[in-house]
């Protein structure tokens, strides 16, 4: 490990990848006044949520998303970014967006919906009963990130720019 001197350099363990492959495990389906107490949820269409109920990982943010799996894909997401296996880069991309924290629309504009390959997020997709769930957790923003070096503020900054353009 570097020296304290060198904050831009601190290399962080990756969360224990064993948590993604038991993601079923820490996923509970209700609805929102049971699941009060989950570290993060995602809210469905027809009124049910899905609550995390992983551990935490200090100097990590964990996202979930989760939609319908028959759920009907809008016409004109549909027209935008296909059908084939819609559901599941819909969720990657909205876990992204949750980790990172930026709007959709601006992440459309720069991803559509891909997912970066810089290696920072890790992600895991999956079926769960009726449900479509990606599980997502990312480095936190740190307190020693220099603001226009880091990359999360400068993929924020982007996404604003191109929400405005």
């Amino acid at each position: 490990m570097p020296p304290p001197s060198e904050p831009a350099r601190l290399v962080r363990p990756r969360p224990v990848p064993v948590l993604l492959a038991a993601a079923e495990q820490h996923l509970r389906i209700g609805v929102p006044a049971d699941l009060t107490d989950a570290v993060t949820r995602s809210h469905l269409d027809d009124g049910r949520c899905v609550g995390w109920y992983g551990p935490t990982t200090p100097g990590w943010r964990v996202a979930i998303d989760a939609e319908r799996a028959s759920a009907p894909v809008p016409p004109a997401l549909a027209r935008r970014f296909g059908v084939d296996d819609f559901w599941a880069r819909w969720t990657r991309a909205e876990c992204c967006c949750k980790l990172a924290d930026v709007p959709v629309a601006a992440w459309w504009r720069r991803h559509g919906l891909s997912t970066p390959s810089d290696g920072l997020a890790l992600w895991r997709t999956l079926r769960v009963a009726d449900l479509v769930v990606t599980v997502g957790v990312a480095p936190a923003p740190s307190a020693v990130c220099a603001p226009r070096r880091c990359r999360h503020a400068r993929l924020r900054a982007g996404a604003e720019r191109a929400g405005r353009g």
